[in-house]
């Protein structure tokens, strides 16, 4: 069965170095995948320079110049819907969504986060993970739901924690990988593999017992 380029949006607040990661996939035939959209919620975030670079619509959609979330996310919503987005991946997007948000894209939106989910939800997770004394630590892709970065997992990748390792040795060493399980991922749905369904991942037409694990040399699952 062939399926059609896969329209996605990608949110970013920040560097866009994941999406820039997924630009370059693209670019390279290595996703079919149609990024139609860049949204952030800063106008100054430096990942706008990878869409406009690429030539890819970009909506600033700033959470600022509304009264509160729900507006907010009821303007991203409008904009995702006129772009019949079939994927939405949060790149870097540091705001939580509303749970009429999740629940509008059940199934369709995807977080990347940096820890073995369900460790260290939210923010500073390298040195949540060092403070733990956690023997490794890694990046989590996972379906978005209303709790923060609680929704089932798909996909991750691991590294070892080094007894010299600091915050930033630790972001160092894992930020390539995020991309490779990121572009992983998403070739994923793509390929239409994965979906979610009653709250369970399923891969090639299986419930996964456990996340998909990408070893670092890997391009594929």
């Amino acid at each position: 069965m062939t399926h059609g380029t896969l329209r996605a949006a990608v949110l970013i607040s920040g560097t866009g170095s994941n999406l820039k990661a997924l630009i370059d996939a693209v670019e390279a035939g290595k996703l079919k995948l149609n990024i139609v959209r860049v949204i952030s919620n800063r106008e100054d975030a430096a990942g706008i320079r990878h869409a406009a670079t690429a030539q890819i619509p970009v909506s600033i959609i700033s959470h600022k110049t509304f009264p509160d979330r729900e507006t907010h996310d009821a303007a991203i919503v409008e904009t995702l819907q006129q772009d019949q987005v079939e994927l939405i991946v949060l790149a870097g997007y540091m705001r939580i969504l509303s749970e009429s948000f999740t629940l509008k894209f059940t199934g369709r939106m995807i977080n990347l986060h940096p820890s073995l989910l369900p460790l260290h939800k939210g923010l500073d997770t390298y040195n949540r993970a060092l403070q733990s004394g956690d023997r490794e630590t890694g990046a989590s892709i996972h379906f978005v739901t209303a709790g923060l970065d609680s929704g089932p997992v798909i996909s991750q990748i691991r590294i070892p924690v080094l007894p010299t390792d600091d915050a930033t040795s630790l972001s160092a060493r894992l930020g390539p990988l995020e991309h490779s399980l990121l572009v992983a991922t998403v070739e994923l749905f793509c390929r239409r593999k994965v979906r979610l369904q009653q709250g369970v991942v399923f891969y090639g037409g299986h419930k996964i017992e456990q996340a998909l694990q990408l070893k670092h040399d890997d391009t594929h699952f």
